[in-house]
């Protein structure tokens, strides 16, 4: 049975339950239709049924499917980051030096898991991004944010290791770097152990080649 949130979409936006569920069903249907049929090929028709919601539903909580994606991506975006302060918070075991480098790495990759799913989307909404200047604009600026957030939960947990970052920016860079390659190679080899500690070591080796003992 579907629920027309048409009324809804009549009046001024409030931030109100119903408001919230509406739309979390909406995103959480998006990333099905989205997994499925790939970005360019999902519709607001698709992802209302989906949801079980009518289109004025859908245009009262996002003006577009980009505006959508981008919601989404920052929903998970901010339970990444939740769960990385999480990991390189807790009770630290290891020594100062390599070994605490290693058990950063380790918390680090552990708070960031690789998501077949969530890489097919953002791939090819990355594609669509890159054919509109005003949404890459966005993407940078959105990717540049996080990158700020993330890298001073990394300088604490080298910290903790003894170890301090000598350039915070080109590490972090290297970071997105090895992450958004070494995941494409785990996703086609996802049985492959020597793929994923192959990928652990490059990390490990990013850390310690962008910082310094104190």
């Amino acid at each position: 049975m579907r629920v027309d949130d048409t009324a809804e979409s009549a009046t001024p936006k409030r931030v109100t339950k119903r408001r919230i569920q509406t739309r979390e069903r909406l995103l959480d249907a998006a990333l099905l239709v989205f997994a499925e049929e790939g970005f360019g090929r999902s519709t607001v028709e698709q992802i209302c049924e989906r949801a079980g919601y009518t289109r004025g539903a859908f245009y009262s909580n996002f003006a577009s499917l980009d505006e959508l994606f981008l919601a989404m991506w920052e929903q998970r975006s901010a339970q990444m980051l939740a769960d990385l302060r999480e990991a390189v918070s807790g009770e630290y075991t290891g020594e100062p030096g390599e070994l605490g480098v290693v058990e950063s790495t380790a918390r680090i990759l552990d708070a960031i898991p690789i998501d077949d799913q969530w890489y097919r989307i953002t791939a090819e909404f990355t594609a669509h991004a890159l054919r509109n200047p005003s949404l890459k604009r966005v993407m940078a600026a959105r990717e540049e944010a996080i990158l700020a957030t993330i890298m001073p939960i990394v300088e604490a947990a080298l910290a903790r290791a003894g170890r301090r970052a000598t350039d915070p920016l080109a590490l972090g860079r290297a970071l997105v770097a090895v992450h958004d390659g070494t995941t494409v190679q785990c996703l086609m080899e996802p049985e492959s152990d020597t793929v994923r500690r192959a990928r652990t070591n490059l990390f490990v080796s990013v850390l310690r080649n962008y910082s310094e003992e104190v």
